[in-house]
Formats: structure tokens, sequence, C-alpha cells
């Protein structure tokens, strides 16, 4: 069974290493459409959304150009 839920990214329930992410409320809504561009074919799945935070932290910082370094200070 499949169930896909619509939420704001800021209400996203991280885990993992994903939840010691460091963005703020605004930069996660700057990267909320880029990361749906991403996945118009179909909808990401919790995994997928959760991985890029996880793992993908200076891409994301990229993204809304936020220096990667200033950023792992904070």
């Amino acid at each position: 069974m499949t169930i896909t839920t619509e939420q704001a990214l800021s209400n996203f329930k991280f885990w993992g290493g994903a939840k010691d992410h460091n963005f703020t409320y605004s930069e996660l809504e700057q990267l909320e459409p880029i990361i749906e561009d991403l996945f118009t074919d179909k909808p990401a799945t919790e995994t997928e959304i959760n991985d890029l935070f996880w793992f993908e932290e200076e891409l994301l910082c990229q993204w809304i150009g936020l220096d990667f370094e200033e950023y792992e200070n904070r």
C-alpha cells in the first residue's frame, strides 16, 4: 500500500544523521521548491528526502547559495 501526504519541508520529521541538519526555517522554505522540481515524475519518498539532508548537505547549500563552511560552523 502506498500513502502519499503533502507537507511543508519545515514540518518533515528527519531521522538519523539528517536530524542534525542546521538549515533554518527560511532556508528550508528556499529548498522546498527546488526539491519539488527534482521529483516531478513521481513524489519523493520520505527516505529520499531524509537522505538528501543526511548525505547531500553541501549540495543543498549550493542550491540556495549558502557557503558550506559557514553552514557547518553554525
